[in-house]
């Protein structure tokens, strides 16, 4: 009896570890994605915000330590190994106690984050280049022209941008405009674009004049952001629980797998 618990506990401590190497290559994708990514507004936000590029790198390090952790728990299960799931087991203490600081980090980091992202977006919308090749306005202009928004709180924080405001005629952010039926295309239109049927040139560039959605990117942002961190965290969650039941059974597995009988081992 006692030896087909032994056997069960080690094919579930496998089982276990085996999925505690995906969802580590889970968080390992989620920090990559975030330092990797070049098609929103994350790759304007991680090019400054030294927070995010600080997540970034946790997550990357947990993942990377979390499947090598599964990797070492799948090996000492199946061979039974108890030098192997002892430090198993010690290893995924340590890893519980850096997510749950990661955790507690991030929860009280939110609010900083969001003022990081409206100050990195408004310097970006004054400091805007016309026909300028940049990595971050083309981010920008991916995102409103996607998420169909226009500036950070509303459209007129464009009239911040001085090459845009100098203009005679009616010019405005051309992945603002405003396109009223649904556009599946993917080319996203960059720099300044003027209004064709515009004859109001005796006021200059009156953003009311603008065809451009009205309604700014903050609010949508950050939702997403929200809503992508909540992701995060529930896969953390997951891990975390995991953790928790590989802990409890290599310790189980450790104290009953080659039990040396001592009172056997001749006295001299």
């Amino acid at each position: 009896m006692g030896s087909a618990c032994i056997k069960v506990t080690k094919y579930f401590l496998f089982l276990f570890n085996l999925l505690f190497f995906i969802l580590g290559a889970v968080i390992l994708g989620f920090g990559v994605w975030i330092l990797a990514d070049r098609s929103s507004f994350i790759s304007v936000l991680q090019t400054s915000s030294t927070s995010l590029k600080v997540g970034a790198c946790v997550f990357i390090g947990v993942g990377a330590v979390t499947m090598f952790m599964g990797f070492l728990g799948c090996i000492g299960a199946i061979k039974e190994v108890r030098c192997l799931l002892g430090l198993y087991f010690a290893f995924l203490l340590l890893m519980l106690i850096v997510q749950v600081a990661a955790g507690v980090f991030f929860y009280f980091n939110t609010g900083k984050l969001n003022q990081e992202m409206g100050s990195i977006v408004m310097k970006l919308i004054q400091d805007y280049k016309d026909g300028q090749e940049d990595r971050l306005q083309e981010a920008w202009d991916y995102v409103q022209a996607q998420v169909r928004c226009c500036g950070w709180a509303s459209f007129y924080n464009w009239t911040d941008n001085a090459e845009l405001m100098n203009r005679t005629n009616v010019t405005y952010p051309c992945s603002c405009e405003d396109k009223r039926e649904a556009d599946d295309s993917f080319l996203v239109r960059k720099g300044f674009c003027e209004a064709f049927n515009s004859t109001r040139t005796e006021s200059g560039n009156n953003p009311e004049y603008w065809p451009v959605y009205r309604e700014g990117c903050m609010k949508k942002v950050q939702a997403w952001l929200q809503e992508n961190v909540g992701i995060i965290l529930g896969v953390c969650v997951g891990v975390a629980v995991i953790e928790l039941l590989g802990m409890l059974l290599s310790i189980c597995l450790c104290r009953h797998v080659h039990s040396e009988d001592y009172s056997k081992v001749p006295k001299y």
